[in-house]
């Protein structure tokens, strides 16, 4: 299958991602507060694009039930950022004023221009790094966590069986919707190392 196939050619980003910093201050609860804090606001901007990317695929989307897997897929998305609502008013976040870091920005730039201006099948492989990611770190990092993480609301999030569910529906549209091109594989692997970028942006800056 298209999404194993891609997947396992990225697993050196996958893997970095696991490895790095931010994901370890997760797994062990060591990451510092503000570090997450800073994760919340970035991430909520992120997902607004991410919902809009599948707005856009829904609209160019040719059959019924391509239509309503991306809209299931949206919802998701949309429960997802009432998660980051939660956060940010225990974090006192104001969303509607964050500015994206450049890491972030230019991930989102990346998202929407490929949903306008590429083929279906090219927009749905740049999403779905993001959704694979998050579903590989959450059910890891479930296999280890202690009581008494204060991230363990986020590994319960993207350990779950909702949210592997929404994996599982992503790669089967990437599955239908993409072909093995090169640029497909470009997209995904862009992705990927967007992800890596992001975690990385968390820990360097400082506002």
């Amino acid at each position: 299958m298209l999404h194993e196939i891609l997947w396992q050619h990225n697993a050196g980003l996958a893997e970095a991602c696991w490895h790095h910093p931010f994901v370890r201050g997760l797994a062990d609860g060591t990451l510092e507060p503000e570090a997450f804090r800073r994760y919340v606001a970035q991430d909520a901007f992120f997902l607004n694009a991410f919902a809009r990317a599948y707005a856009l695929a829904a609209a160019r989307s040719q059959d019924m039930e391509t239509l309503t897997s991306l809209c299931e897929l949206l919802n998701g998305v949309l429960r997802e950022l009432r998660l980051h609502a939660g956060y940010a008013k225990e974090l006192k976040i104001e969303l509607a004023r964050v500015q994206p870091y450049w890491a972030v920005e230019a991930y989102t730039d990346f998202l929407l221009a490929t949903a306008w201006h590429r083929e279906p099948g090219e927009t749905i492989a740049a999403m779905t790094p993001c959704m694979r990611l998050y579903g590989y770190l959450g059910t890891e990092l479930a296999k280890t966590v202690v009581a008494g993480n204060p991230y363990q609301q986020w590994i319960t999030t993207y350990s779950g069986s909702d949210f592997q569910a929404l994996v599982t529906r992503l790669e089967s549209l990437l599955d239908s919707m993409a072909e093995d091109t090169s640029a497909v594989r470009d997209a995904y692997a862009y992705a990927l190392r967007c992800e890596l970028n992001f975690f990385s942006a968390m820990l360097e800056q400082t506002a």
